[in-house]
């Protein structure tokens, strides 16, 4: 152990050891905060050709929490009177949908924010496959600046999953149209006015939204690792929701190093780098509604279901944020996120008196972990895929 390893919970103490000496985690960090104080532990190498390890403050690509920051920022905007949530993408991005399946008239900012837009999954275009899901593209193309029409034209590349409003789908172009628009409305890069939103209200010294041409970090972190890559030779055109795990590589092959490498494909839904101690502020300003005025609160945590959509089970989607029940009943507010190679998770109570944030240096041993965290701190766990 280090010296940064806080005493006692011996029931996440053991579930640190297993992620690591069986899970497969190159890595990992947890930090607890309850009415006792804070709870930090470690296990694993944060780099493992240096013997270093993990140490508070890290700074971690948090994947989807990121939307959670761009849902706050649209939330202030709209606060300050500047835009509502029902206005169109068509009223503040004119022409964006042009010559696609989407009519831009008919969706609003709320629907981008709540995956209820129709968007489609933007995982599944064909060029994001080609130049992130697939392991040559991925080495080929990793440091690429993905330029905000790109990712936008990305976005509607495939047809519509249904009418906006009609249901849940998670899209990560629902929330870069939304980043879009914030832009669009305040004349200023969407990464200045996270900062001016969310940063500095809560004082979240580790926290940045990344420019599109940076494809680092800022300050001390864990080196990151996936082997979630499409098969080398399979097609993008045979991928769907329902059979792209039977589509990806040999679990058995070595995972690939990848801290260095641009998110800006992801912009305003998932290229937000923070620390645990940032992201435990920022889970707690939403819970209990610190951060945004009580109209916009209220906005962000009225919820959806997400029954049927190849997602999270037994989950309600707000405004890039969701809740999750627990098998025991108790609901749980926050949100998660996965990037390559990286996984983290933030969750707590209602009330925002218990709250548990986590990251695993890789993208593919999370889920298992996450959910006997949320097992040993909150009497049981959920948190799994539907189906």
């Amino acid at each position: 152990m280090n010296d940064f390893q806080s005493p006692g919970r011996p029931k996440v103490r053991e579930i640190l050891d297993w992620a690591v000496t069986e899970a497969g985690a190159p890595s990992l960090a947890v930090r607890i905060q309850d009415n006792d104080g804070v709870w930090f532990g470690s296990a694993g190498l944060a780099d493992p050709l240096t013997g270093a390890r993990r140490v508070p403050g890290e700074q971690l690509n948090v994947g989807s929490i990121a939307k959670g920051f761009t849902a706050a920022t649209v939330l202030t905007l709209a606060a300050e009177g500047r835009l509502t949530l029902e206005d169109t993408v068509e009223h503040w991005l004119p022409g964006s949908m042009d010559d696609s399946p989407y009519d831009a008239t008919k969706i609003t900012i709320r629907q981008l924010l709540a995956n209820t837009s129709g968007l489609f999954a933007t995982g599944m275009a064909k060029e994001f496959q080609r130049r992130v899901n697939i392991r040559s593209g991925f080495l080929k193309h990793r440091f690429d600046a993905w330029e905000r029409q790109d990712v936008l034209r990305v976005a509607l590349s495939e047809p519509p999953v249904g009418r906006p409003g009609e249901r849940f789908f998670y899209s990560n172009g629902g929330f870069n149209f939304a980043a879009a628009i914030v832009e669009q409305v305040t004349g200023n890069t969407f990464e200045s006015e996270v900062d001016r939103a969310v940063v500095r209200p809560l004082g979240l010294a580790g926290t940045f939204a990344r420019d599109r041409c940076e494809t680092g970090y800022r300050g001390r972190h864990p080196r990151l690792f996936s082997k979630v890559f499409l098969r080398e030779g399979v097609q993008p055109e045979e991928v769907t929701p329902d059979n792209w795990q039977t589509k990806m590589e040999d679990p058995a092959l070595p995972p690939l190093d990848t801290t260095e490498c641009s998110n800006s494909w992801a912009f305003g839904a998932g290229d937000v780098v923070s620390t645990l101690d940032d992201v435990t502020s920022f889970l707690r300003a939403v819970i209990t509604g610190d951060l945004l005025p009580a109209a916009q609160h209220a906005d962000m945590w009225t919820t959806v279901p997400t029954t049927g959509a190849h997602w999270l089970a037994d989950t309600r989607y707000g405004l890039g944020v969701y809740e999750l029940r627990l098998a025991n009943g108790v609901v749980l507010r926050g949100s998660s996120g996965a990037s390559t190679g990286t996984m983290t998770l933030a969750m707590g109570t209602v009330d925002g008196s218990h709250l548990v944030t986590a990251h695993v240096a890789n993208d593919y041993s999370g889920f298992p972990i996450f959910d006997r965290l949320l097992a040993a701190e909150f009497g049981a766990g959920g948190l799994r895929l539907e189906g």
